[in-house]
């Protein structure tokens, strides 16, 4: 098992990782089902019409899982991530998936190892703009919608359009408002 996990590790950091976006006229669909392979054969769990665009960086993939119909944008890194269904990810996301110890101020920090950081967990029909941060251990909810370039820095109750540095809800996609519902992401 874990000969062909990294077999599939391999053929994706190797080849599919750059082959053309899926949206592109030249080859992109294949190059999503190509990439798709590699990462059912990588994660904890892939569902179904998972699309992992180009560029993406992937770390340990047993510490991965994502749900049907959901995507990782160009660019993106996921190192330690629960993902579920419906989650649409701008380019150039990026999952936190840990921290450098630091308490010790007789030693240099990047002798003090790791931490154990757990999983930035991602709710359904979730919407992740443009360059967004997710720090380690964030629970974002079902339906949420996190603005482009945001910080996410605390859990994200469910339905809640966050943005900001650091992110902080400006408005909740299940309360009625008169007004407009569209939001500039």
């Amino acid at each position: 098992m874990i000969f062909m996990r990294g077999f599939y590790f391999c053929l994706y950091y190797l080849f599919a990782r750059y082959l053309p976006r899926s949206t592109s006229p030249f080859g992109g669909k294949i190059a999503k089902k190509i990439r798709r392979f590699c990462c059912k054969g990588m994660f904890a769990r892939c569902g179904k019409n998972v699309n992992v665009e180009h560029g993406a960086i992937i770390g340990a993939g047993k510490q991965i899982s994502i749900g049907d119909n959901s995507g990782i944008g160009v660019n993106c890194v996921v190192t330690k991530a629960q993902i579920g269904n419906d989650v649409m990810m701008g380019y150039d996301v990026l999952f936190v998936g840990g921290n450098h110890e630091f308490a010790r101020t007789d030693i240099p920090m990047y002798l003090q190892g790791q931490r154990n950081e757990p999983p930035i967990i991602i709710g359904n029909d979730v919407w992740i703009g443009h360059r967004v941060i997710l720090l380690p251990g964030v629970q974002v909810g079902n339906g949420v919608i996190i603005g482009a370039g945001a910080v996410v820095t605390r859990d994200v109750p469910d339905y809640a359009i966050v943005g900001g540095v650091p992110a902080k809800v400006l408005k909740l996609r299940n309360q009625t408002s008169s007004g407009d519902n569209h939001a500039c992401l």
